[in-house]
């Protein structure tokens, strides 16, 4: 079976966790501040802040900005439910708009209809999806021209760039994810990342309860710390990242390159992308065809997001907009073929000779 996903953990990760653990220092502590400063730099920015998941990152993000109760924050309404859900947590109210058909991404020129009829927006989220990076010529200029916060979803998208400049370092905050299926992984984390000297301050005693000095605690906040031990994870990643990422590229671009299939649509090329996923449309309603044939050859897919986030069960009842043009269409047309950085050609070769052979 070529899984659709697997992460990339050697000898260099588990020594580091065995370092940790002979240290007898598992909890938050120097480890985590080293990771921070590594992920920083790397990123371009002045603070990171490693938290529990990418989702208490986003949650935290949010919640550094001094946003009221209530306010309104644009995102798009095609993402993992995570993105609408710490919005929601964060006491916001999300306002969604519609993608662009060849990059998932949101949908600029939806953005400034959405904006006309809610002029009370006070920030935007974007979402760099599957490894995409948004537009952020046009995202700039936008929140320029309408006052508003920006904060990036960098789930999907560690070490994707835009003109040179790595996601995460736009916003006035961002969020990353380390789940074990992202780019680089501590097995499970986030990190907030800002040139804010306050917004860092405030995501700080956000994670730890509320303290600076400990026992004294001038915020309510939560324990969204991360440990030592993910942390040693995340360091030794960090290092391998960027080979990691020019394999999925490679093996991205040897997709596009080789796949000739007229039912299927390949991504875009786009300078910057880093491929977390390899996201295909099927033609003519073939999608579930198309994946009962991947499960017979043994060729792992997925399918993200069969559902817009405002038609999740789970938001019945808040009156949400549930008709997007495009990600109506594109949530019945993709599919996800493996990229990561483990397959070999021979892998590459077979997937490219069954989706070929599909009919």
């Amino acid at each position: 079976m070529i899984g659709i996903a697997r992460p990339n953990i050697g000898e260099e990760e588990k020594e580091a966790i065995c370092k940790v653990i002979e240290s007898g220092i598992l909890a938050c502590g120097t480890v985590v501040k080293e990771f921070e400063e590594k992920f920083a730099a790397y990123v371009g920015t002045a603070h990171s802040i490693a938290t529990t998941s990418g989702t208490t990152a986003l949650e935290v993000a949010l919640m550094s900005l001094g946003l009221n109760k209530g306010d309104k924050v644009l995102t798009t309404a095609y993402s993992f439910i995570a993105t609408a859900n710490a919005i929601i947590y964060s006491g916001l109210e999300p306002v969604f708009v519609d993608i662009e058909e060849e990059t998932f991404n949101i949908d600029i020129n939806s953005l400034e209809k959405v904006y006309e009829k809610n002029s009370d927006i006070k920030a935007l989220l974007i979402v760099h999806l599957f490894g995409c990076p948004c537009n952020m010529d046009r995202v700039l200029d936008f929140v320029r021209e309408h006052r508003l916060l920006l904060i990036e979803d960098c789930a999907q998208a560690h070490g994707a760039h835009w003109n040179g400049r790595r996601v995460g370092s736009f916003g006035d905050v961002a969020a990353f994810s380390f789940y074990p299926t992202k780019n680089m992984t501590t097995g499970e984390g986030g990190m907030v990342t800002t040139n804010n000297a306050d917004i860092a301050e405030r995501a700080k005693l956000l994670i730890n309860h509320g303290m600076k000095e400990r026992y004294y605690h001038e915020i309510i906040g939560y324990n969204y710390r991360m440990t030592n031990i993910a942390a040693s994870i995340g360091i030794i990643q960090l290092k391998k990242l960027n080979d990691m990422n020019s394999k999925r590229i490679n093996n991205a671009y040897f997709y596009i390159q080789n796949i000739k299939n007229p039912n299927i649509i390949v991504p875009k090329v786009q300078e910057g992308h880093v491929f977390h996923q390899f996201t295909v449309k099927m033609k003519d309603s073939k999608r579930d065809r198309f994946t009962k044939y991947l499960e017979e050859k043994k060729i792992g897919y997925g399918i993200f997001y069969p559902l817009t986030m405002p038609e999740q069960k789970c938001y019945e009842g808040m009156n949400f907009i549930l008709n997007y043009t495009v990600a109506d269409i594109v949530k019945r047309q993709v599919v996800s073929i493996p990229v990561h950085p483990g397959l070999t050609k021979e892998d590459l070769c077979y997937v490219v000779e069954c989706v070929n052979s599909f009919r």
